[in-house]
């Protein structure tokens, strides 16, 4: 998408992308690529180009090198470059080629699968990743923790990516009222017990908690996004719940003071899936009960943005075991068939 078809809100998404980019970028003599899966068209040229024209605006050199400039050539623009200039480079074959070795930042877009079956969305070696799904819309959804601090993007960033999906979220992933239902079920929680759905989202598993824990009980709705919380209120689902706006990872509630945690989707959009396992830990009761969603199995919500799985992810059954442990939990049951994802913890 051309710059001149932007309205002035993306154009202002873009440019803070892009700045955030520019800063994570080493001084002196840098390497710059970015790249996508195959079939992601002009996305990581255009991504380059609006990378390369922020730094020349901040005054620093760039040496853009793209599929016109071959690797044989890396003498040629280095003898043009100066301590401070930046080789800014996009596409597959430049990655699998650093200058030097090794690239500085390595740039990942996750882009609208394809119909053929893809590679993962984030190598290894990925520094960076942008959501690019809304071309007009970037979001940025991993920097290195050795590059910058969670805390100066992920709200920003994370507040940015559910903003502009609140409103049309139920409709595009369909009525799943039923399945968290039978999840809540399943759970038995008892009457009168406070509950925490965390990243309540649009609210769709705050009824039937409410049924769940009775009139007597509390629940608590928490969303890092205005939107998702008006959403809630406008699907009519904010009366059986108190909502709250917070970050997850730091909660506004006192220490061991709810029964349970109902987390639907939570986990895998945390930065540090282990600190923000610690914070749900920290606001719950000794033998209270931690309950993480999803309503499709890992497996299809892989297929679903066109990867496959891999080992090492957060809700792996051996990570999150792993990870649950170390946060002051035990994993009570693992269940991921392919129309759920259900996990329960006990605190310990």
């Amino acid at each position: 998408m051309s710059v001149s078809a932007l309205g002035d809100e993306q154009l202002r998404r873009w440019q803070r992308v892009l700045d955030t980019l520019a800063t994570l970028i080493p001084a002196g003599p840098a390497t710059v690529v970015v790249d996508s899966r195959p079939g992601a068209g002009a996305h990581p040229a255009v991504v380059a180009d609006r990378l390369a024209a922020t730094l020349h605006a901040r005054g620093r050199p760039c040496a853009r090198l793209g599929a016109d400039t071959p690797a044989a050539d890396e003498d040629a623009w280095r003898a043009e470059a100066i301590a401070t200039t930046v080789a800014l480079a996009d596409g597959a074959l430049w990655r699998t080629h650093p200058p030097s070795g090794r690239w500085s930042l390595v740039i990942w877009l996750r882009t609208p699968p394809g119909r053929r079956p893809t590679p993962p969305d984030r190598p290894p070696a990925a520094d960076v990743v942008i959501d690019l799904h809304d071309p007009a819309w970037p979001v940025i959804r991993h920097i290195d923790a050795s590059l910058a601090d969670h805390d100066s993007w992920y709200l920003a960033e994370s507040r940015a990516f559910f903003a502009t999906r609140a409103a049309t979220w139920d409709t595009k992933f369909g009525d799943d009222t039923a399945a968290y239902a039978a999840a809540v079920t399943e759970a038995a929680l008892p009457a009168g017990a406070t509950v925490l759905d965390l990243g309540c989202g649009t609210g769709r598993a705050l009824p039937c908690l409410r049924a769940a824990v009775g009139p007597a009980g509390t629940v608590i709705g928490v969303d890092i996004t205005e939107q998702m919380l008006a959403a809630a209120i406008a699907h009519d689902r904010g009366r059986h719940a108190t909502l709250v706006l917070a970050d997850a990872r730091h909660l506004p509630l006192a220490g061991a003071s709810v029964d349970a945690v109902f987390a639907a989707g939570l986990v895998q959009h945390l930065p540090d899936a282990g600190a923000g396992l610690a914070e749900l830990a920290r606001v719950t009761r000794p033998g209270g009960r931690l309950l993480l969603f999803h309503p499709s199995g890992r497996a299809a919500l892989a297929a679903r943005h066109g990867h496959t799985l891999r080992p090492d992810e957060p809700l792996a059954e051996t990570p999150l075991r792993a990870a649950l442990s170390g946060a002051g939990w035990r994993l009570h049951t693992y269940d991921d068939p392919p129309h759920r994802f259900f996990a329960q913890a006990v605190r310990v």
